[in-house]
């Protein structure tokens, strides 16, 4: 009998070491899942910050779309595990994006033909915002349309102060589009902000 109970002693401690390793692994696999996961939170995070960057810039070089860019950096922090986003937020920020997009791009337009305009005009007016953007960005971009439209108008047979009018138009109605864009992108970089403060506590 004493034999038997000194086989069956050490099976209780067997049972308790392999319970305790088991214990021991899946709170290491936890741990290692909990790393990967803030990892990837601070990789989104910093993404996101390189996009709302990017979007304000946006605003100012055509090339950039900066609303646009703005609202994914926001979307970026949406997606890591510390943040959820309001989904409100997310739709209406997506369709102001979209509005703005529009009007940024149909406004130029408006105002040249507005003014009667043509089309030499508005291709002088494209033509300059790309040529100034290479030479003496972002600020060229806007010159560069307004002396592109004032030049088509005048390749076109207008006089001197039809073109000068057109150009003038044209430069307005640029400086309205990234007035609207900067407010758009500021605003969703203040909400980023505020989400962003409250996924580092």
């Amino acid at each position: 009998e004493n034999v038997e109970k000194q086989k069956q002693l050490p099976a209780e401690p067997m049972i308790s070491c392999i319970w305790t390793c088991a214990r021991m692994n899946l709170s290491h696999r936890m741990s290692n899942q909990s790393l990967r996961g803030n990892s990837m939170d601070i990789v989104l995070l910093i993404l996101g910050i390189l996009m709302i960057l990017a979007g304000i810039v946006g605003c100012f070089v055509p090339v950039l779309p900066g609303p646009p860019l703005s609202y994914l950096g926001l979307l970026l922090l949406h997606f890591t595990k510390k943040i959820d986003v309001s989904l409100w937020f997310l739709i209406l920020f997506a369709i102001l994006v979209i509005i703005v997009q529009v009007i940024d791009y149909i406004l130029p337009i408006l105002g040249i033909k507005r003014f009667g305009a043509t089309k030499y005009g508005i291709w002088g007016a494209a033509i300059g915002m790309i040529v100034g953007m290479f030479f003496i960005p972002p600020v060229g971009a806007m010159i560069g349309i307004a002396l592109g439209a004032v030049i088509g108008e005048l390749t076109a047979g207008q006089t001197k102060s039809k073109a000068l009018k057109a150009g003038a138009v044209t430069f307005i109605a640029t400086i309205i589009g990234i007035g609207i864009k900067l407010a758009l992108s500021g605003v969703i970089t203040a909400v980023f902000i505020g989400y962003a403060i409250a996924m580092l506590k």
